[in-house]
């Protein structure tokens, strides 16, 4: 990976190497994206673990890039891992959706579809700023999560409901 200011925004945030080829390709035109959010409890399901961005001090779940050929749970796990310093698995899928499209500071559009999984940590570990991308990572009562904005608000709604179905728009 490669440090960008373009991708995310104009924040040193580490950039796939794959992004920044196409963007020498193709230049600021729309780049369709795979991400994936990790919202990631404790074992109790007490605590969601949350990250505050580098670029806009927001507080979020696990955000991340898929790369190439990589599945999208295991991009989840390798997200938490590379952003909070946690080793957590993939219980299940939560929802999947399109986001609208964004244009970033430096001009660069993107689109990205959104692959949100439940994790569960692995351990007690406690998280911290792992790659620079994020200032803080900590845990959170659930009944005192970190104000986040609608769409993660809601996905973590639907992960304490403990359903088997994810939900998609149709």
């Amino acid at each position: 990976m490669a440090d960008a200011a373009g991708l995310l925004g104009g924040a040193a945030i580490a950039t796939p190497d794959f992004v920044l080829s196409l963007r020498e390709r193709v230049g600021h035109e729309l780049l369709w994206m795979p991400g994936v959010t990790a919202l990631v409890l404790d074992r109790e399901r007490t605590s969601v673990l949350a990250v505050r961005r580098a670029d806009d001090g927001a507080w979020t779940p696990v955000t991340g890039i898929i790369d190439p050929g990589e599945e999208p749970a295991r991009a989840a796990v390798r997200e938490v891992a590379e952003e909070a310093g946690i080793r957590c698995t993939a219980l299940r899928l939560i929802d999947v959706r399109t986001l609208p499209p964004i244009t970033y500071r430096n001009g660069d559009q993107a689109q990205y579809l959104d692959v949100c999984f439940l994790c569960e940590a692995d351990g007690e570990s406690e998280p911290y700023p792992a790659d620079g991308e994020n200032t803080e990572a900590r845990w959170f009562p659930i009944e005192a999560a970190p104000p986040m904005n609608a769409r993660f608000t809601e996905q973590l709604r639907w992960a304490l409901e403990d359903r088997s179905e994810a939900r998609f728009r149709r």
